[in-house]
């Protein structure tokens, strides 16, 4: 039987996987939700180089794959809030380092007994904003 899961704890099971796969690519993770009066990043994350805004989108790779990429969910309206949410993070915690915007992709699928499996997660660094 497939459990229901709110579209909340199927965002936090695609965060925590996408903070674990960045902590393989040598990211460090500084903040998760930062929310702002324009909406909310989903992870913050520093390497030796860059500071990334990273939104994360979270797809079943079964039921939801009628809905297309889940890339696709971050269309020019929301770009704008994570840009402008971005944009106040850094006035309140400046960073020297280059800035990137990624989307970061997590396709997972559930079993009949309700086990979670991420089974593919895909990384689209500078996704947007130049």
């Amino acid at each position: 039987m497939m459990l229901f899961r709110s579209t909340k704890q199927t965002g936090d099971i695609g965060e925590d996987a996408a903070v674990k796969f960045l902590k393989k690519k040598g990211y460090k993770t500084v903040a998760r939700n930062f929310r702002t009066p324009h909406g909310e990043l989903d992870i913050i994350a520093e390497n030796k180089e860059y500071i990334v805004f990273a939104e994360v989108k979270t797809r079943d790779i079964r039921r939801d794959s009628k809905y297309g990429r889940p890339s696709d969910a971050v269309n020019k309206a929301k770009q704008r809030r994570i840009i402008y949410s971005a944009k106040l993070y850094l006035s309140k915690h400046p960073s020297n380092k280059k800035q990137r915007l990624d989307v970061i992709e997590v396709l997972k699928s559930e079993d009949e007994n309700g086990k979670i499996t991420v089974s593919d997660i895909n990384h689209i660094e500078n996704a947007f904003g130049g």
